[in-house]
């Protein structure tokens, strides 16, 4: 799934460089580069790309050419073993957040699944094997209660174990940092919750 900044870029392609992404790709397999930072130097130098497109048609060469993980086998993997007891849990957050609004965007990666609006809002990160760590961007909360500060892509994080964890607080916490992440489209079901 390609983010909505990914898709404008891609979308843009032909009239900003001459070349549709497809285009460029073929003219990138064709030199034998193989790193990342040497296709982007040719195409700056030789091509006089900027760097976000550079680096954007770089990643999609690698992504392309070691295929794509299928996002459900992502989620498998991190439910799979010990953390199995955790995915009902799982399935329950999912199913909560995509009743705020069609622009939610759930991105499996390795580790984590990604929840996004214009900006990530959210992650789901099955942490140990009786515990996911709901990350929360809510720059203005102080922690207190189930909240608890963290760093990284998150402000804050919430602890959950079971399915009865994802209650009506933690629903309202996500509602509003998918507020605080903005439309990334006009949307008429979205809602931007209020505060708990």
């Amino acid at each position: 799934m390609v983010d909505p900044g990914t898709a404008t870029m891609i979308a843009n392609m032909p009239a900003k460089t001459g070349r549709s992404l497809p285009e460029w790709l073929e003219l990138v397999g064709r030199l034998g580069l193989g790193k990342h930072g040497q296709i982007m130097s040719h195409l700056k130098s030789e091509h006089g790309l900027t760097h976000g497109f550079a680096n954007l048609i770089a990643l999609q060469h690698f992504a392309a050419a070691q295929g794509n993980p299928d996002e459900d086998a992502l989620v498998d993997a991190q439910y799979a073993g010990p953390k199995a007891t955790l995915r009902p849990a799982y399935e329950r957050l999912v199913a909560a957040v995509q009743t705020f609004g069609d622009d939610v965007e759930v991105a499996p990666k390795k580790t984590v699944v990604s929840l996004r609006r214009a900006k990530q809002f959210a992650q789901i990160e099955p942490t140990t094997r009786t515990r996911i760590d709901v990350g929360l961007n809510l720059p203005d909360d102080p922690p207190g209660g189930r909240l608890k500060a963290t760093t990284g892509m998150c402000t804050h994080k919430v602890a959950v174990s079971t399915p009865d964890d994802v209650d009506d607080v933690l629903i309202e916490l996500m509602r509003r940092a998918y507020g605080l992440a903005g439309p990334a489209r006009p949307s008429g079901g979205a809602t931007t919750g209020r505060p708990v």
